[in-house]
């Protein structure tokens, strides 16, 4: 009878690890989301994963690869809610796209409560630059590059003097932002995004990720180990408080 049971419970506790599995991939499929929590310590993790462009009020190409802003505002609410979330983990690998939405993101990031650390692989572009330094903590791989340039407009430009100054509201939008949530200054951000002498074709300024740590924007170069290892001590000094 016991012998039985206990083929019952391994049997259940299979199927259980099943469908968490099959849970897991549902949600990496659809959003890029998953929990990390088969850590020694048993702390609850939310990877988000910013990729390809971000999409905001109106809809990309079906062929782009994007992150909808709509899909993550939800999510980032869901995790200060949650009571059970010790913290969360931002990949980044993005061309920027959309400025309100990446704002809207990066406003979101920096207002949890729980411990943050973003890591950028690939490109943190544009309006992802915002959204990498929102977290508490960031890092970005040796590879990994990071473009600043002036706000572009798509779409029907009105050549008005109160069209130059909302551009420039905006940017001053994004340049405060970023300033505030980095170690380098509003001053040398419009000096970067001015620069001539990189970009083809373009204004603005390419970092590497040793320049972008350099430059203040991000806090250290290092890759998926260290990202989490900051993460859990970020966790562990939360809750000795």
């Amino acid at each position: 009878m016991d012998e039985n049971k206990e083929e019952e419970l391994k049997k259940e506790d299979k199927q259980e690890e099943l469908q968490k599995e099959e849970c897991q991939n549902e949600q990496i499929k659809e959003m890029g989301q998953v929990i990390l929590d088969g850590n020694p310590r048993k702390y609850k993790v939310e990877l988000l994963t910013i990729i390809g462009e971000v999409e905001g009020h109106e809809s990309a190409p079906a062929h782009s690869k994007t992150t909808k802003y709509e899909h993550v505002l939800p999510k980032l609410a869901m995790i200060e809610d949650d009571a059970e979330v010790d913290g969360l983990l931002i990949l980044l690998n993005t061309v920027g796209g959309d400025v309100e939405a990446g704002l809207a993101i990066a406003e979101m990031i920096a207002s949890l409560s729980v411990p943050t650390v973003s890591l950028v692989l690939g490109g943190g572009h544009s309006i992802g630059v915002p959204m990498a330094v929102s977290a508490d903590y960031s890092f970005v791989v040796p590879s990994a590059t990071m473009v600043i340039h002036p706000v572009r407009s798509s779409g029907m430009f009105i050549g008005v003097a109160q069209t130059y100054r909302n551009m420039e509201k905006i940017q001053d939008r994004i340049t405060t932002f970023i300033s505030n949530h980095s170690n380098t200054t509003q001053k040398r951000l419009e000096e970067l995004m001015l620069d001539t002498t990189q970009l083809v074709k373009d204004v603005g300024t390419m970092l590497e990720g040793k320049e972008a740590v350099e430059e203040g924007l991000i806090d250290e170069v290092g890759g998926m180990k260290e990202a989490l290892a900051k993460l859990y001590q970020m966790i562990e000094e939360r809750k000795r408080k």
